[in-house]
């Protein structure tokens, strides 16, 4: 009887609690501010930068990321992220893969696997790489061979789609 008193008073306590962080949160914000890093294991684009939004691809569904953002971890997918800077300009990446983590005190990291900005993309590099992952996907002879294309099919896919 004991044992469920505690129980019972600890999840009263949890239940308060949780109801006091979240009577703290509004929606998010475009006129807050929003520190803002975003690198590669080779580069890094963003270093705690001012940002006033993020569109991200994640594998859960692409979403956009403003101050104040409820936290969230997520998976990045093959796509492009944008970033809308303070003064009005959008920046596009192509991501491969990678992972975005959003904090309570409105700081966003994404950590990319690969990335690049839409810009230095080659389109004519991309439809040479797609025959080839779709050549070698055809030919696979194990699942993991044709797993790996597979996996290159869907980012040279991707690739083509931001390039419009």
């Amino acid at each position: 009887m004991a044992f469920q008193r505690t129980i019972s008073s600890v999840s009263r306590l949890c239940y308060r609690s949780s109801w006091a962080t979240l009577g703290k949160r509004g929606y998010a914000d475009a006129s807050g501010e929003m520190a803002f890093t975003f690198a590669t294991p080779s580069e890094c684009f963003y270093s705690n930068a001012k940002v006033k939004q993020v569109d991200v691809p994640a594998l859960s569904g692409d979403f956009g990321i403003l101050a104040q953002h409820v936290p969230t971890l997520a998976v990045l997918k093959p796509g492009v992220l944008s970033v809308h800077e303070e003064d009005s300009t959008t920046n596009k990446y192509f991501v491969s893969s990678g992972s975005v983590t959003v904090n309570s005190d409105s700081s966003v990291q994404i950590l990319a696997e690969e990335a690049q900005p839409l810009d230095r993309l080659d389109a004519a590099a991309i439809r040479d790489g797609l025959a080839k992952a779709q050549q070698e996907m055809n030919s696979a002879s194990s699942e993991k061979a044709k797993a790996e294309a597979q996996i290159a099919v869907e980012c040279y896919e991707a690739m083509q789609k931001a390039l419009g």
